[in-house]
């Protein structure tokens, strides 16, 4: 596989490769054994943060897509640009036509928004503390302690002339689950029972239950006592398996 560039090196012993696509940098993290059929993950938000599920899908033959794009909340104009990616990806490149999403808090808007977008390129999805809602993160309308300075571009990039109308806002992925249960998506969403800035009652709890009363097939899993970080679990091997039942199959 030949990419734009040259590769740079990532955490020992991989190395990625970015480059551009549709005016964003984006990076590839090789494996050192791909495995057969080029399957992948795509990671929303913070590549290199808390990276021990990555490292672990490179171990089984994984690559890790990333695109940086910051601050857009998983808007239209990302999804779109997640789009070109995808299409280079899969059409340039020959990756899987399905690949898992990875969430990692604010990264999930960004998985959620193409999900819901594009439910049919979707392998499974997994939520590492994931904001579902705007309004719980960055709002911060409910228990969550929020960012105000992260609410005001939220009304930048979506275009909200008020309080008002961001709150009547029904664009968000706990109002839109429909489509991906109709195409049993698998959801697996990890959380801390004590997260302060993205509380699960309000994003995963909110999933979970819309989800299951669709029919959707998802699963949770709590840290006892966990704030918002640290993110991931300290064996990401139930994660690592989600991944890999729902993705070598295509």
């Amino acid at each position: 596989m030949k990419f734009p560039g040259t590769r740079q090196p990532w955490i020992a012993p991989y190395e990625k490769h970015v480059f551009e696509v549709a005016g964003r940098p984006v990076t590839v993290v090789y494996p050192e054994h791909p495995i057969a059929g080029n399957h992948w993950a795509w990671k929303g938000e913070f590549l290199d943060a808390f990276p021990a599920l990555e490292l672990a899908l490179l171990k089984r033959g994984f690559h890790i897509a990333y695109m940086d794009y910051p601050d857009r909340f998983g808007s239209p104009d990302a999804v779109e640009k997640w789009n070109v990616f995808y299409s280079y990806l899969v059409g340039e490149c020959g990756f899987a036509q399905r690949p898992a999403l990875i969430g990692l808090s604010r990264g999930g808007l960004y998985c959620y928004q193409w999900a819901i977008a594009n439910p049919g390129r979707v392998a499974c999805l997994y939520g590492d503390a994931p904001v579902c809602d705007m309004r719980s993160w960055p709002g911060g309308k409910g228990k969550g302690t929020g960012s105000p300075r992260e609410w005001a571009k939220v009304f930048i990039v979506f275009g909200f002339s008020s309080e008002a109308e961001a709150m009547a806002y029904t664009g968000n992925p706990v109002d839109n689950l429909a489509t991906l249960a109709a195409h049993r998506i698998p959801i697996l969403h990890v959380y801390g029972d004590a997260d302060e800035v993205v509380p699960w009652e309000e994003n995963s709890g909110v999933v979970a239950e819309r989800y299951k009363q669709m029919g959707g097939s998802m699963e949770l899993i709590a840290k006892p006592g966990c704030r918002h970080h640290p993110h991931g679990l300290p064996d990401p091997h139930p994660v690592v398996d989600f991944i890999m039942q729902h993705t070598v199959q295509f």
